[in-house]
């Protein structure tokens, strides 16, 4: 049982680093951005081919560079959205769309093919250093510390640049950009730099996921996005109510919340229905994961958006 909740806390938490850069696209820049199925696995491909391989003009990199380097890349690839988005005048989901579908290629010819493992490679959670410092009694839950140390740090650093004057000028361009341009500001770069912290933050994600798993896998980012929204929805539906909770921190509950719904359902085995006299069997297992997902992030929709309506309704 401990290492369910375990596996859970670390799931969540991995995704949760993912989920702070939706919460920027999503409920800050009312943004539909697709290109975080792409830069997710960006991350985790420099990660594994940088400790296996080595990068062009970098060579190989330790664990801890390949988390920089992911988030760098993964702001250069969310300031091409905003590009084409911006300046090109495309629309926000296609800009996002043709972003994924450039990175998925890109992602290929960084690692060199579609599967990488760096299982024996020393990575932020398994290295000489760890051993030697953290007590035998904590090494059960090695990685879930370090999990939560990252995820805190960057809540925080969220926390601290959405206080500051471009911070503020981020949250007025979803919420009333002609604001910011009666301040004199372009919003479209203003829409730009979301972007860029937005995929920077999933590319680390990646980086993360690839390291605690100990490999890269192209189809790794598939359906990124809705486990991204999902996490948002839930924390922040859950804790709309409770102004001392800060919508990161919402952020980061929800992912776990969410996680341990998938988890929760592939335990429970069959899934059984039952019409009148009639009863189905559907047998549940490790591969219907994505389409979990999917029928929990419906039911999310629809509860919010129903819950939305009867709010509307007694106004």
């Amino acid at each position: 049982m401990t290492t369910i909740i375990l596996g859970i806390f670390e799931e969540g938490l991995v995704y949760a680093i993912m989920a702070l850069g939706v919460y920027i696209t999503y409920k800050i820049l009312d943004f539909p951005d697709l290109s975080v199925d792409g830069t997710f696995p960006l991350g985790a491909a420099l990660t594994a081919a940088g400790i296996a391989n080595g990068l062009p003009f970098v060579g190989k990199i330790s664990p801890i560079a390949a988390l920089f380097i992911s988030f760098f890349v993964g702001a250069l690839a969310g300031c091409c959205t905003g590009l084409i988005h911006v300046k090109l005048k495309v629309r926000d989901l296609l800009s996002g769309i043709i972003v994924m579908t450039a990175l998925y290629s890109i992602n290929l010819r960084v690692a060199g093919k579609s599967n990488l493992p760096i299982f024996s490679k020393d990575t932020i959670f398994s290295n000489p250093w760890l051993e030697r410092t953290i007590p035998q009694a904590l090494r059960p839950y090695t990685v879930t510390i370090i999990l939560l140390v990252i995820v805190l740090i960057c809540k925080l650093l969220l926390d601290a640049y959405l206080k500051t004057r471009s911070g503020y000028l981020l949250r007025a361009v979803g919420d009333n950009d002609v604001l910011v341009t009666s301040l004199a500001k372009d919003k479209g770069m203003v829409k730009i730099i979301g972007l860029a912290i937005a995929n920077g933050f999933a590319a680390l994600a990646g980086s993360v996921y690839c390291q605690q798993k100990g490999f890269f896998e192209i189809s790794t980012g598939t359906g990124t996005i809705v486990i991204g929204l999902a996490n948002v929805i839930i924390g922040t539906q859950l804790f709309k109510r409770f102004g001392f909770v800060k919508s990161t921190t919402a952020v980061i509950i929800g992912s776990i919340i969410y996680k341990a719904c998938v988890s929760l359902a592939l335990l429970l085995g069959d899934l059984t229905l039952t019409f009148g006299n009639i009863t189905v069997s559907f047998p549940v297992t490790a591969s219907d994961l994505k389409l979990i997902t999917s029928i929990l992030f419906l039911i999310i929709l629809v509860a919010s958006s129903s819950r939305g309506k009867k709010v509307k309704s007694h106004a």
